[in-house]
């Protein structure tokens, strides 16, 4: 195993090559720095070398060239503040033009509205005038119908003389009302046509002022405009000589580096910067320390015997090849529900948390009905020492296999919210249970029960031929229910959070595994029947169907809807499991039924699974 040895050797010794060479890098970058700064303060000490003349020439040029430059950014500034003088002056007029323009205005629209409330006013009057010579006509037209009817009565009336008479003197004053209300018209016409006039003349000033405002206003917003283009383009050209400047002064750094170079080589340090060349001689030292170290640890690595490290390379590839291949296998694994036998037929869940918060439990759980029901439903996992139930758990996954030669069988998994470690330790330590040990795995057992861990918060219980099959199933020496199956697909569409989960692919075989829940008639129409409840306010209930085929499935969805009263009732009563018609959904041969039930129907519903209703029920199912 000596190559292993020497591998873990190489690797070390590349990863201390590859930081010595991060730390030379930095080193390097710092000498730079450094030298930089000597030549920049050293300049006038390097100009009697004349190793170094090329580079101070070269220096006077860029820094001639920067002088430029500095002069063309110092007037671009002083344009942009000239312009922005410009802008505020500008502003500033514009405020003031806009505000005498509005004090002009203000009479204008003032008349405006005088104007327009007289005509207003004509308006009205005239309107009314109207509407009285209107009355007037038909005041006129009434008296005239009143006369011919009294002249067609037959036989005529005793006063009809008398009746003419006074419609006769009615009918004389209506021509000088007439007159004189015509007079009047004449006269509210003449006043509107006036006040009229007079508001045509407010309006055209008025629109004339507001001409004048925004013709004013155009103009500053133009010479604004102007003011903010020839800004944009001062600023462009200051970025660009500012970037230019830049440039400038990286080019000099070149030149500044040779000379600082050269003085650190010389030991020539700038009198008002001695420091700096102690920096430098620094870096340089760090520089040739890093090399040295460098070289030391290539030449460590030629010494290693090749052989043995080809030996660690193809081992470490071995590893990650067989890592591979196991890890995806390790993911795969199934979830803890599905650690079930591949016969199971049946399976029921109960969501222990939901139970313990839903309305539901919290309502019945001091009544008779509860304190029966709920530890039939939890069945063994309700014998298990040292849990509190449903305080401690999350979930009871409960698999059943039923056929006609044979009892039920039934596999039970409780899963804990907590790690079940301390739990195993109390059940190993207690006298009442014997251990024994499959393929590996220790089982617990004592008289009637037995336990077993197959996962960090699983938990199998119940029988002892249960929880081997278990066992077995979680090692992998017996089949498992497949995740891919119709069985387990259908399992998953049911929502886990609700309380209660039920499903079949035998639904003919539930009346052997639990008292009688839907008709036979029914249950023979489909092959796998689910069923989840949500014991909230209301209670939810969700119920899937699978069909032979999408023919029968649209048949039973078309019998459900006419009928729900036929299909959807508790077998040997006469609850309903809706309180109102189910909403229905049909995807090829799958059906999803969606409804309300009512509590008596959810009670009834608990008892038949968890067989403690009327022994009737028990017979019939029998």
């Amino acid at each position: 195993m000596n190559f292993i040895g020497t591998g873990l050797r190489e690797l070390g010794l590349k990863v201390r090559r590859q930081r010595t060479r991060m730390t030379l890098r930095h080193v390097r970058r710092l000498l730079k720095r450094s030298e930089i700064s000597l030549g920049r303060e050293g300049t006038a000490q390097a100009s009697s070398f004349p190793e170094v003349r090329n580079e101070i020439v070269a220096l006077k040029k860029l820094e001639h060239e920067q002088k430029e430059v500095a002069l063309r950014i110092a007037q671009i500034e002083e344009a942009l503040k000239k312009i922005d003088a410009e802008r505020k002056e500008n502003s500033k007029a514009q405020n003031d033009a806009i505000a005498a323009l509005e004090a002009q205005k203000k009479p204008v629209l003032q008349r405006r509205d005088e104007a327009r409330a007289a005509a207003s006013v004509c308006d009205r009057e005239l309107s009314s005038v109207e509407s009285r010579l209107q009355s007037n006509d038909a005041a006129d037209r009434e008296i005239l119908r009143q006369l011919a009817t009294l002249q067609a009565l037959a036989p005529p009336p005793d006063d009809l003389e008398a009746q003419s008479s006074a419609l006769a003197s009615k009918r004389v004053r209506l021509p000088e009302q007439r007159a004189e209300i015509s007079r009047a018209r004449e006269g509210s016409a003449e006043a509107c046509r006036v006040a009229k006039h007079k508001l045509g003349r407010a309006e055209e000033e008025l629109s004339t002022a507001d001409k004048n405002i925004s013709r004013v206003r155009e103009e500053f917003t133009a010479k604004d405009r102007l003011l903010n283009e020839q800004a944009r383009a001062q600023n462009d050209a200051l970025k660009e000589a500012r970037a230019q400047h830049q440039t400038v002064e990286e080019r000099k750094d070149p030149a500044y580096l040779n000379i600082g170079r050269h003085l650190g080589t010389q030991g020539i340090a700038p009198p008002n910067a001695p420091h700096l060349l102690h920096d430098v001689v620094r870096n340089r030292q760090a520089v040739e320390r890093h090399l040295a170290h460098k070289e030391e640890l290539r030449l460590l690595s030629e010494q290693i015997d090749k052989q043995h490290l080809r030996k660690f390379y193809f081992s470490i590839a071995s590893i990650l090849v067989l890592l591979a291949i196991i890890l995806p296998l390790v993911f795969q694994t199934s979830p803890r529900r599905a650690w079930l036998p591949a016969e199971t037929d049946a399976i029921l869940s109960l969501n222990t948390e939901r139970f313990e918060k839903d309305d539901f439990a919290k309502r019945f759980r001091a009544e008779e009905f509860w304190k029966t029901t709920w530890p039939a439903l939890l069945g063994a996992a309700a014998e298990t020492p040292r849990l509190a139930l449903p305080a401690e758990s999350s979930r009871l996954t409960r698999g059943l296999v039923s056929s006609d030669s044979s009892p039920v069988r039934e596999f039970d998994l409780l899963e804990t919210r907590k790690d079940v470690s301390p739990l195993v330790r109390v059940i190993s330590d207690d006298k009442a249970f014997e251990q024994r040990v499959i393929s590996g795995l220790p089982v617990w057992q004592r008289a009637d029960f037995s336990v077993a861990r197959i996962g960090p918060r699983t938990l199998a219980v119940g029988l002892a031929a249960g929880v081997d099959e278990l066992v077995r199933v979680r090692l992998g020496m017996t089949p498992d229910l497949q995740l891919s199956g119709p069985l387990f697909d259908r399992f998953e569409a049911l929502d886990s959070d609700t309380a209660l989960r039920l499903i079949s692919r035998d639904p003919p075989g539930l009346a052997r595994a639990f008292h009688p829940i839907f008709s036979r008639e029914f249950l023979d129409r489909v092959s796998i029947i689910g069923l989840g409840l949500a014991l909230e306010n209301p209670i939810k209930a969700r119920v899937i169907l699978r069909a032979a085929s999408a023919d029968a499935a649209s048949s039973l969805a078309d019998d459900i809807k006419n009928e729900p009263q036929r299909w959807l009732h508790l077998e040997q009563s006469d609850l309903n499991l809706f309180v109102q018609p189910p909403e229905i959904s049909r995807d090829k041969e799958n059906i999803e039924l969606r409804f309300n039930m009512p509590d008596n129907s959810a009670r009834l519903l608990l008892q038949r699974i968890a067989r403690t209703d009327s022994p009737s029920g028990m017979t019939a199912a029998q």
